[in-house]
């Protein structure tokens, strides 16, 4: 019974997602950024799973492809806020975030609504979207 299969490691797959969460905000396909890696997108699938270990400098480099600080693929990993309890609620709101921001909806949501420029308009958009809720809570 020799285990010969490595199970991920569990910031490596949390990089990942977050990997694959802002490429899919940018609407940018895994060739493309492996692309401008100068790598294959069977590569990117194996980062954005876990499988393989972000090097520091791909990770920079991969941070300015996708406009956002290193420290953004590292938001909310686990053990992170270990034994706090403001951090657990902090985790399993972003987890919200994330599993909304994965969805087909939430994502075309979110691509549409960064897209109003005007305050007042998304402030509007956000009180329809909370009556709507509030309409199907009372359902």
């Amino acid at each position: 019974m020799i285990e010969n299969k490595k199970k991920p490691n569990p910031i490596d797959i949390h990089v990942g997602s977050r990997i694959r969460l802002r490429r899919t905000m940018l609407g940018m396909s895994q060739e493309k950024l492996g692309e401008s890696l100068g790598i294959t997108f069977q590569q990117i699938q194996k980062y954005e799973k876990g499988t393989n270990r972000v090097g520091a400098s791909r990770l920079q480099n991969i941070s300015s492809i996708l406009n956002v600080p290193v420290s953004f693929f590292f938001e909310d990993a686990p053990g992170e806020h270990s034994g706090s309890i403001s951090g657990m609620a902090e985790a399993s709101s972003s987890n919200y975030v994330v599993d909304f921001l994965s969805s087909s909806e939430g994502l075309q949501l979110n691509r549409a609504f960064v897209k109003i420029s005007d305050p007042k308009v998304r402030r509007k958009v956000v009180e329809l979207v909370k009556a709507l809720a509030a309409e199907a809570d009372s359902d």
